[in-house]
């Protein structure tokens, strides 16, 4: 049998986990690169995925705590998707992606994971980035660490904020 190490991995889950809504702990800015939040307008936030398809998945959420969109005012909804506009910019700067995944998913049966605050997710793709292992093996290949990939990442947000 083959065996594969990604021992970096052993930190998220022995990490403690956040209590409520991850996208709601926005408030506390002295722990941004903790709770991974790379960016933050009045209405909207950016933080890595903890868990992503692939390296510099982004997800963008208003602040407004919500999972129907018919909530968001649309001043909200424009700021939400500006920001992903933002995103996919600084991705495409930093990563050079040749493709991207924008989307959401609304509800348990969407496949959300968090239901209760919706957000949007961006994925960078690259061709061939999928391989065997998601078909074989159920695993995704991450090949950077969330840190690292948060620490590229940053620089280019800061450069942007208000």
């Amino acid at each position: 049998m083959e065996r594969i190490w990604a021992p970096w991995r052993m930190d998220y889950i022995l990490d403690e986990k956040p209590h409520g809504c991850i996208f709601c702990l926005d408030a506390r800015t002295d722990e941004d690169r903790q709770n991974l939040v790379l960016y933050r307008t009045p209405l909207s936030l950016v933080m890595l995925n903890r868990y992503p398809y692939t390296n510099g998945h982004l997800m963008v959420a208003p602040r407004h705590h919500t999972a129907e969109l018919d909530s968001l005012t649309d001043v909200e909804m424009l700021d939400l998707f500006r920001t992903v506009r933002l995103c996919r910019s600084v991705l495409e700067e930093e990563a050079s992606p040749q493709g991207f995944n924008i989307g959401l998913n609304l509800g348990r049966a969407a496949g959300a994971g968090i239901e209760d605050h919706l957000h949007i997710h961006i994925v960078p793709r690259w061709n061939g980035d999928t391989n065997f292992m998601t078909v074989v093996a159920d695993v995704r290949v991450v090949p950077e660490g969330l840190l690292t990939t948060y620490d590229r990442l940053y620089p280019r947000f800061a450069a942007r904020t208000h």
